[in-house]
This record gives C-alpha cells, structure tokens and sequence, in this order.
C-alpha cells in the first residue's frame, strides 16, 4: 500500500518526539521507506527533525538526508556535530557523500573529514571535490565493479564478490589493463557460460561507451540517454577508470539543471527556494527587474518621439499593448524551440537555414493572425480600413523580427558559453518590445503620414 502523509500521523510523530518515547517511535518508522520519512521529516520543526535523524541508524538516515530538500537538509547538518556528519557519510556513496560535504563551510567540510573513520572513502570523496559539481567527476561515484583483463573468470568471480559489498547495484563490469586503464566491459552472461580457467581478456567486449571527468554534466545525459545507458565509466585524462555516473544521479542533474533553467526563463537569477529570504529573493528577481523597467522605459522613449501620431490617429495607441504582447509571445516561443533543441542536442544545419525556417512560420502565422486582426479592428472595434491595414501590416513585420531575435540570441549566447535559457526570460521580452513598438510607429508613419 502506498504511503499517504496525513496530519494525524505527523501529530502522532511529534508527540512521540516530545515524549522521547523511541521504542514507539521506531516502530512507526523502522518499516518506512527514506523518502517517506524523509517526507515525514520534513513537515516538523527543526528540533523534531535532528532528533529523529540522531534516533535512526547511519544507514537509514543517510538516505533519508539525500531524500530532503537541500535548505532543511542544511539546517539538520548545522544541528549535528562534526562526528555524527562522518557517521552519516561512512554510510553513503562517494557521490552522495562529495553533494552533503559541499554544502558545508571549509572549516566544517575538514572537521568532517578528519572524523571519517573509512581513510579509503575519504580519500575518495576529496577527489569528488575536486572536480566542477556539474561534471562528470562531480557527477560520478567511485564505487563499482572493475577486473583485469589478465584475470581468470574464477578469479575474476572471487574479486567481483570482494567489490560488490561496497556497490549499491552493480549496473556494468568494466575491464581494465594493468594501469587501470579502461579497455572494455565484460558480459554477465559470457562470465558464467564459459569455463573457470578462461581469460578474460579472450572474452571481455572492447567497445564501451565512457566519459571524461570534464565531460560537462549535459553531454553526460545526453550520451546515456541517446545510447539507453543505466550507467556510464568515467575515466581521467590518460584514460584510467576513476568512476561512474550512473541514472538516478543523472536524472537529479537533469531535474536540477530544468528547475535552474525555469528560474532564468522566468528572470531569477539566482537559485533560490520559496521559503528563502527576503533578501535572497530580492537579489535574485531585482536584476532583471530593473532590465525590464529600463527597457520599458526605453519604449516609452520611442512612443513619445511619435507623439504626433496621438493627436491625428490617438486610435493607434489602442493597440499597442497588442503588438508588444505579440512580439513578447512570439520571440519566446521562438527562443523556448531554439534552447530546447540546444539541450537535447536535436539543433542541427546552419544558422541561415534555421533562420529562414523560423521568418516562413512567422510569415505563415502572421498572415493568418492579421487578416484576423484585420476584420476585427474593421468589423468589431469600427476602425477606418487604414488603421486596420496599418496595424495588421505592423504586426506581421513585428512577429517576423521577434521570431529572427528569438532564434538568434539563444544561439548566440550558447556560442559565447552563456546559459541559453537567459534567452527565454525578460531580455527576449523586453527586446522584442522595444524593437515592436518602434517598428510599429515606424510603419505607421509611413501609411498614415504623420
């Protein structure tokens, strides 16, 4: 039966809290799976939530913490001390153990360390450090399953069952040479078919698909899911197996990378959660904030130059909230293909052809949009004729320039090594602003005369 959070049980837990009766409490919680208690956790105060993570064992509570949200997760970590943190590390993945690590302060990631009672695990987790955390070494973990091409498959078997005990799931075997080089991958299917005695080097599969540390995090995902991989090797610069990302760190990334991306396409510019500070919120909003009232501003300079056109056609101005929603609209759908083929690597022939595609799709939609725009300003709103054809006219030319921006910045951006999604935001939308209403006064004045 699945599990449902309910407010009866939550009650139920922080009164078993408050009476510190923990043989009750762990019968509650020992049959739970870590997401629901990290779930569970995540509804009581901070007090109720370090005593329950100092109650459970390391094993169970170090998932539990990888299950949280990374701002009550904080919190827990600055309510334990540097020992129950190690504690809590000797229990995870390497990976896992580098993500919990990085979100402490230096002086507190060495205490931590020192703490570690495991000198191989924290030796390894230090070098996760090292590395970009949006890479494949930050990515990757280090446990996994290697042999050596000289080995005999018995051997082969006895060293496996060694290493399995300290990998969660044993996705690949991956084949090395005496520098730990990696030359292959070995099939489960040829180990146990063949005889005991049998090298591996005479039935391991050369051809594997690998990574380098510095292989950026959306590459990573874009490999495995291309080639349907449950996990990839990395490898370091001289090509020694050093790791291995595997899909359900692949899937964070990517979960993490959208939720970053939707912030910028929205105008935050920085990471920030809900329950963030005034302060934090401010910084991350206020930037683009101000670009947009700049560039507002901006539109207001060039609908004043056309002050004429009030005192003659004051009907024009009816519509300009419409062209500058219109180019709005228009150059983030353009911009949103444009990031979203960048992403998944679907973006291909030249900048010209993508460019002439996307004019013909506006041409094709502005045409019907403005015969409709047409009629109405003519039938509905009872306009002259002229000013229905003038606006008409101005609309297609503003959705063709706003599709040409749209594609073409995000492009650009993606060039210069800057995150495309920006693109998708208020610099797509205040742009096309500007650029629609200085068109649209432009080519009013050429019809109407003014």
């Amino acid at each position: 039966m699945q599990f449902q959070l309910s407010p009866e049980l939550i009650q139920k837990i922080e009164l078993l809290v408050e009476e510190r009766n923990d043989k009750e409490l762990l019968l509650h919680l020992q049959d739970l799976h870590h997401a629901d208690i990290a779930e569970i956790i995540e509804e009581l105060s901070l007090d109720e939530a370090t005593y329950i993570i100092k109650l459970l064992d390391s094993e169970k509570t170090s998932e539990v913490l990888m299950e949280l949200d990374e701002s009550d997760r904080e919190k827990i970590l600055n309510n334990l001390s540097s020992k129950e943190i190690a504690d809590e590390l000797e229990e995870m993945d390497t990976d896992d153990a580098a993500d919990i690590l990085a979100e402490l302060s230096e002086e507190r990631q060495e205490e931590v360390i020192a703490s570690l009672e495991d000198a191989e695990h924290a030796k390894d987790i230090k070098e996760l450090l090292r590395y970009d955390e949006d890479s494949a070494g930050g990515l990757m973990a280090k446990e996994l399953v290697r042999v050596r091409e000289t080995w005999t498959v018995a051997g082969c078997v006895r060293e496996m069952r060694r290493q399995a005990e300290n990998v969660t799931r044993v996705h690949s075997i991956y084949v090395v040479d005496k520098d730990d080089k990696l030359i292959g991958r070995l099939s489960l299917k040829d180990l146990l078919t063949v005889h005991p005695k049998t090298k591996i080097s005479e039935i391991y599969i050369p051809r594997v698909d690998y990574v380098n540390v510095h292989t950026e995090g959306e590459e990573v995902a874009r490999i495995m899911q291309k080639y349907d991989l449950d996990a990839i090797p990395v490898v370091d610069e001289i090509g020694r197996l050093v790791g291995r990302v595997t899909i359900d760190d692949i899937v964070d990334f990517i979960k993490e990378e959208a939720e970053r991306d939707y912030q910028l396409a929205a105008g935050i510019s920085l990471d920030v959660e809900a329950d963030d500070s005034y302060y934090r919120q401010t910084r991350a909003r206020l930037p683009w904030l101000f670009l947009a009232l700049i560039g507002s501003f901006m539109a207001v300079i060039i609908a004043e130059g056309f002050d004429s056109a009030l005192e003659n056609y004051g009907a024009l101005f009816f519509f300009t909230p419409l062209i500058a929603a219109m180019a709005g609209n228009v150059g983030v759908q353009s911009s949103a293909i444009i990031v979203q083929g960048i992403a998944n690597g679907s973006l291909t022939g030249s900048l010209f052809k993508r460019l002439v595609k996307e004019v013909m799709l506006s041409l094709l939609n502005g045409i019907l949009l403005a015969l409709v725009l047409l009629v109405g300003s003519y039938y509905i709103l009872g306009h002259d004729y002229l000013i229905g054809l003038t606006v008409s006219i101005a609309l297609l030319s503003v959705m063709i320039i706003a599709s040409l921006i749209g594609t073409f910045v995000p492009i650009t951006l993606n060039k210069y090594g800057i995150d495309p999604a920006l693109a998708t935001g208020p610099f797509i939308t205040t742009s096309n602003d500007i650029f629609g209403i200085l068109i649209y006064f432009s080519i009013a004045k050429y019809m109407l005369g003014f």
